[in-house]
C-alpha cells in the first residue's frame, strides 16, 4: 500500500477510537519508515512501503485498534518541546501538565540556581523541563516507582540536564533530607477518585499505571500530605506548585491555606479549566 492509501484506509477505522486519527496514522507510519518527518510523509503520499515496512506497520496499527495509547507503542511523547521517552509503567506526558510548568517558568523568569523538588517524577517530564528551562537550577526528582526512575532518568541524559538532576527512589518526602530547603516544590499526583477509576477511558485505566491514577476516596489524599510534609522542606515564600483534576481546584486551595500557604491562585489550561494551583509558604 501507499502512504497515502494506509492515511485513508486506518483513520476511518481509528475514528471511534482516537479524537486524532490522522495524527495517529501519520506517526505509526513515522516510525514504520525509519523515524522519518512529517514533511516526508506529505513529500510522498504516492509512496508504496516495503514488506517489512508495512508489516511493522500494521503491527503496530493492531495494537493502536485495541486501543493501546500511541505513546506507548511508539515509544515517545513531545512534551514542552522536548521528546521524552514512555513506556507502560509511567504515566504518559499531557498537555494538560505544560501549563503547571509554563507557570512555574514564568514566576520564576529571572531567577537562577533554584533548587527543586518534584514529586513522583513519573516519566520526568516536569523534572527535565524545568532543569532546562531554569537556568542553573538543580532538582531533587523522587519517585516511588523504579520503571519510573529508570525511564526519567534516560530523559534527563537524552534533554543533557542530568548533571543538574539528583533522582531518588522515596515515598514522597520518606528519602528526601530533612536538612534539604527548596525554593519550589511540584507535584502532579495522583488524583483521580478511587470509585472514579473504573469509569476512565480504556485506554488510560488499562494500559497507564494504576499507582499514578488512584488518589483516594475523594482524589485528594496526596494533596493533603505532601501539603503538610512540604512545610519543613520549603524555603521562607518558598512555592508550592500542584496540578489538580478539573474540579478540584477549590479543595485544594483550602488545604493549602489550612497549612499557612499565603497568596494562593489558580490557573486554567486550555479548555478553561482550573488546573494549576500555587501557594507560598511562610513559616
Amino acid at each position: 500500500m501507499t502512504i497515502k492509501e494506509i492515511i485513508i484506509k486506518y483513520c476511518q477505522q481509528l475514528e471511534n477510537i482516537s479524537d486524532t486519527p490522522r495524527l495517529d496514522v501519520e506517526l505509526l507510519l513515522k516510525k514504520a519508515l525509519g523515524d522519518v518527518d512529517s514533511m516526508y510523509i506529505r513529500m510522498n503520499l504516492d509512496k508504496a512501503l516495503s514488506d517489512e515496512q508495512e508489516k511493522y506497520f500494521l503491527e503496530m496499527m493492531k495494537d493502536r485498534l485495541n486501543e493501546r495509547p500511541i505513546a506507548y507503542i511508539i515509544g515517545n511523547r513531545e512534551f514542552m518541546g522536548l521528546d521524552f521517552f514512555v513506556k507502560e509503567g509511567v504515566l504518559i506526558p499531557r498537555p494538560d501538565t505544560e501549563t503547571l510548568v509554563e507557570e512555574i517558568i514564568n514566576i520564576c523568569n529571572n531567577k537562577t540556581g533554584l533548587n527543586i523538588l518534584d514529586i513522583g517524577t513519573g516519566s520526568g517530564a516536569i523534572t527535565v523541563s524545568l532543569a532546562k528551562y531554569l537556568d542553573k537550577s538543580h532538582v531533587v526528582s523522587v519517585d516511588i516507582s523504579d520503571i519510573a526512575l529508570e525511564i526519567a532518568s534516560k530523559n534527563a541524559i537524552s534533554n543533557k540536564v542530568d548533571e543538574r538532576i539528583d533522582f531518588i527512589k522515596s515515598d514522597v518526602f520518606s528519602n528526601v533530607s530533612d536538612e534539604t530547603k527548596f525554593d519550589i516544590i511540584v507535584s502532579n499526583p495522583p488524583y483521580i477518585r478511587k470509585a472514579d477509576i473504573s469509569g476512565l477511558d480504556r485506554q488510560v485505566k488499562d494500559f497507564e499505571p494504576y499507582n499514578a491514577l488512584e488518589g483516594g476516596e475523594d482524589g485528594l489524599d496526596f494533596y493533603r500530605r505532601i501539603t503538610e510534609e512540604s512545610r519543613q522542606f520549603l524555603k521562607q515564600d518558598g512555592i508550592l506548585a500542584y496540578e489538580v483534576g478539573h474540579d478540584q481546584a477549590s479543595d485544594v486551595s483550602k488545604i493549602m491555606q489550612q497549612n499557612g500557604f499565603k497568596g494562593i491562585y489558580t490557573k486554567c489550561d486550555l479548555q478553561g479549566f482550573e488546573r494549576v494551583v500555587i501557594g507560598f509558604y511562610n513559616n
